[in-house]
């Protein structure tokens, strides 16, 4: 299961993951590729070409865990940079895994007050 624990960063993998890659694929290419440590229980997202699928790679303890979402009508709106990796928060992690687009969602509305 997914944390929520405040502590926890997220990593976001910019561009193209092939994801026939599994745990160890995804665990070399976040140490050796982007030198980052994995034992932090940090969570390292990547999506794929079509952007219809997403992998979450974590740390929990004593072993890692692979997460998995994959989309039947929609895309999902990855982040576009062109870093390699970049770290967002939890909160922002969830809108992409909803559908929503960063940029977009960062936005505030026009209002301070409803009444």
């Amino acid at each position: 299961m997914l944390t929520s624990a405040p502590e926890v960063k997220v990593y976001v993998a910019l561009g193209v993951t092939d994801m026939r890659k599994s745990i160890n694929g995804l665990a070399l290419l976040v140490e050796e590729h982007f030198r980052l440590d994995l034992f932090t229980g940090s969570l390292f997202a990547f999506c794929n070409r079509k952007r219809d699928r997403v992998k979450i790679l974590y740390w929990d303890r004593n072993g890692f865990c692979l997460w998995m979402k994959r989309l039947e009508k929609e895309i999902f709106r990855w982040p576009e940079s062109e870093k390699e990796v970049i770290e967002i928060s939890q909160t922002a992690l969830g809108w992409l895994l909803h559908g929503l687009d960063l940029k977009q969602a960062h936005r505030q509305l026009p209002y301070n007050s409803v009444s």
